[in-house]
């Protein structure tokens, strides 16, 4: 009974967080007549100031403490890979390429396998390469077909791959992470905030409150999805949580379309739905996998 709350508690926390990365499309577009590098600052300035809070409510100033060069150095390129991330999707949502983000993050899991053959010396097995091999297809697809390369698409893939393979090789907890993270990107984020001030280019405190708030609230856009997230991946297994995870581009996917009514013909079509074959071959051959006993 108890393993059955505690997977209900896990897939709900998952859920949420996935929805919460989901809807973020939703909140961007509220700020989008503001600069992407102003918002990013200010996502970065109020993500530090929270995730500051959380460290102290959570006691975790120890785990700070005993951080070493070690770990700090690769979160240093981490740092900068997050908030490319960061910044390239802000930019796609305010130009109206909502349904591309998606598309981004419905790769990502294939890019981060591939990562992993190269970087890792993991091995594939045939059905994988299938899948990557339909993912690649739909890449295909788009610059042949449609004419124009996805790249805010791969940017989005390939950054958060590649700042995912340096967070599985470095131990440290998800929320001290981030913290330091954000932390080493505050000096290029408060500098950019007052030359915009000199400049008389500042909107923070200079058009309205209600701007204000939402400006301030980014911090929450960004860490409240990651707690709910790291409390419900020690409640599930990975095979939930790696299927759980389609939820967040499949909300923002549906949001590009119906939503905001972002441009879909047959040929974008064909490009998403090579995706996400790829996508259900390879979870499903997961799946099977996981159930089918391994002989040692």
């Amino acid at each position: 009974m108890q393993s059955d709350q505690n997977f209900r508690k896990g897939l709900i926390l998952a859920l949420s967080a996935f929805l919460l990365w989901g809807l973020a499309p939703i909140y961007f577009k509220a700020v989008r007549h503001v600069s992407p590098l102003e918002v990013l600052s200010h996502r970065i300035l109020w993500s530090v100031v929270i995730l500051l809070l959380v460290v102290h409510g959570r006691k975790q100033w120890s785990v700070v403490r005993a951080l070493t060069w070690a770990t700090i150095k690769p979160l240093l390129l981490s740092s900068v890979l997050v908030s490319t991330n960061w910044f390239v999707f802000i930019w796609a949502v305010g130009q109206g390429r909502v349904l591309e983000t998606s598309l981004g993050y419905f790769i990502n899991p294939l890019i981060s396998v591939s990562l992993a053959v190269v970087f890792l010396a993991e091995r594939l097995r045939p059905i994988q390469w299938l899948a990557i091999a339909l993912a690649a297809l739909g890449v295909v697809n788009q610059i042949v077909v449609v004419g124009s390369l996805p790249w805010v698409a791969l940017v989005l893939a390939f950054s958060f791959g590649f700042y995912g393979l340096i967070r599985k090789q470095v131990r440290v907890d998800p929320v001290v992470g981030l913290l330091l993270e954000t932390v080493l990107l505050l000096p290029l984020a408060l500098a950019y905030l007052a030359y915009l001030g000199v400049q008389g280019n500042l909107m923070f405190m200079a058009v309205s409150g209600q701007l204000d708030l939402l400006l301030v609230f980014a911090g929450l856009v960004t860490t409240v999805p990651l707690l709910l997230f790291a409390a419900g991946t020690q409640r599930l297994s990975l095979t939930v949580m790696g299927v759980a995870q389609y939820t967040a581009p499949s909300m923002t996917f549906l949001l590009a379309v119906f939503w905001y009514q972002e441009a879909f013909d047959a040929q974008q079509l064909v490009t998403f739905v090579c995706i996400w074959l790829g996508l259900f071959v390879f979870t499903l051959e997961g799946l099977r996998r996981r159930k089918t006993p391994q002989v040692v």
